[in-house]
């Protein structure tokens, strides 16, 4: 491996991948794509800052961060992960914005879970960008 390889992967990594949200229970594909940076994109460094500038800003006066505040980051973090989507809601499409990808997440904690594991596999962002 040379550097102008780790380079292009981290540039493919921005175009993101597609992952299907699977039922948490059968385990079969449930319909919502979501397309997710790679762990190595600028765009999840970009959002590791943002996160970093939140928990600064919310910290107290003695740089406590209350555990709500941490979690409110944390979401917002994995929510600048996700690039675009394909998901119905009575039958039409929801828009895609940042709002509307917390309200995803806030949906059901297997939600997060999925969406973070595959955020952080580097092994699914490896090869041609779909």
């Amino acid at each position: 491996m040379q550097l102008n390889n780790i380079l292009a992967d981290a540039q493919d990594q921005d175009r993101g991948r597609d992952f299907e949200l699977a039922d948490p229970i059968t385990g079969k594909p449930c319909g919502i794509t979501l397309r997710i940076a790679g762990p190595d994109s600028a765009t999840q460094h970009r959002a590791r800052l943002a996160f970093t500038d939140e928990l600064a800003e919310m910290a107290d006066h003695d740089g406590r961060v209350t555990a709500e505040a941490r979690e409110k980051a944390r979401l917002n973090n994995l929510a600048r992960c996700v690039l675009g989507w394909h998901i119905l809601e009575d039958g039409q499409p929801v828009p895609f914005n940042h709002a509307n990808v917390l309200r995803l997440l806030k949906s059901a904690q297997w939600v997060q879970v999925q969406v973070d594991a595959f955020a952080a596999d580097r092994a699914a962002f490896k090869g041609a960008a779909a």
